[in-house]
């Protein structure tokens, strides 16, 4: 999978790993930044991440800051992303199954390395669920991001 990954100072270590640990298991990365812990906005690197996935150039989109809720608000801002911040397994794949989420965000001051490792993996391997509600909800929010 083509994975697009950013993250701002507080996230740039996590980042880091994360980049290791999705090239060992065979994923295409685009490290979009920041590439220093040198202190940067949030928003910046959570809009190239967002806009790599909503352009083709990436599947899925991570984005890692401090608490994970600056980039998943951030990252909501750009029509057709779908983010939430995930901390446990069943977020990270629930999001993709029933909400198709496209991009996950990270807390790297909330949540260690390996689970990390464990968040993106089950991110990066569930699939949208073609079941009628979870359709309907989706077309839902394609209207509202038709509305921008």
């Amino acid at each position: 999978m083509r994975v697009a990954i950013g993250a701002d100072h507080a996230g740039f270590p996590l980042k880091q790993q994360l980049t290791e640990f999705l090239t060992s298991q065979g994923h295409t990365v685009f490290d979009l930044g920041t590439h220093d812990s040198d202190s940067v906005d949030y928003p910046d690197y959570t809009v190239a991440v967002a806009v790599a996935v909503t352009d083709g150039r990436a599947d899925r989109g991570i984005m890692i800051c401090g608490s994970g809720v600056g980039a998943s608000v951030a990252a909501n801002k750009v029509k057709g992303i779908r983010a939430s911040i995930a901390h446990d397994t069943y977020s990270a794949r629930q999001a993709v199954q029933h909400d198709d989420l496209n991009v996950l965000c990270l807390g790297s001051r909330v949540i260690g390395p390996s689970l990390a490792e464990e968040l993106v993996k089950t991110f990066l391997d569930a699939r949208l669920i073609r079941k009628n509600s979870y359709l309907r909800r989706l077309a839902k929010i394609k209207t509202l991001d038709d509305q921008r």
